[in-house]
């Protein structure tokens, strides 16, 4: 059986523990879509052609992946590209209420999708792409959080 997955998000930008989570989706199939969401409603630092452009950037030694970008529900573009599973990370706790309850939704929308969650090494638990740019616009030293490549952009951007 080959199967594969998509792992969405805005990816504001790309950190480890993003990585760390498509490097785990990799062990269990054997293809993952990196679906960058086209969100107008959210203001990111960067564009969905930057965010794309990176993602494959920090994943150019990975084996089959895809990144792309999608516009509208995850589970519209799931059943576009024939997908049934759905990945997203679960960082800490302070993560599953939203998550839990985007997973129903999306139950009760597209029953033949299903959504499995994955928690990063411990190391980068508790990273997020937005905290990250609010350090870095503050000045912290976010080197051990994302490839030096996606620091230097956000330290350029801001």
């Amino acid at each position: 059986m080959c199967q594969k997955a998509i792992y969405p998000g805005s990816f504001d930008p790309i950190t480890y523990g993003h990585i760390d989570i498509i490097k785990r989706a990799l062990k269990i199939f054997d293809e993952v879509i990196v679906a960058v969401a086209n969100n107008s409603s959210k203001q990111p630092l960067f564009s969905t052609e930057e965010r794309v452009k990176m993602i494959k950037q920090a994943t150019k030694d990975f084996d089959r992946i895809t990144v792309e970008s999608f516009d509208g529900l995850v589970i519209d573009y799931a059943h576009k590209k024939r997908i049934s599973v759905i990945i997203r990370g679960l960082r800490m706790i302070s993560d599953f209420e939203y998550e839990f309850q985007m997973a129903l939704t999306n139950r009760k929308l597209a029953p033949d999708v299903e959504t499995i969650y994955l928690m990063p090494s411990e190391s980068y638990c508790y990273i997020s792409s937005k905290l990250l740019k609010e350090a870095a616009y503050l000045g912290a030293d976010i080197s051990n959080f994302v490839p030096k490549f996606i620091e230097k952009a956000i330290k350029a951007k801001l």
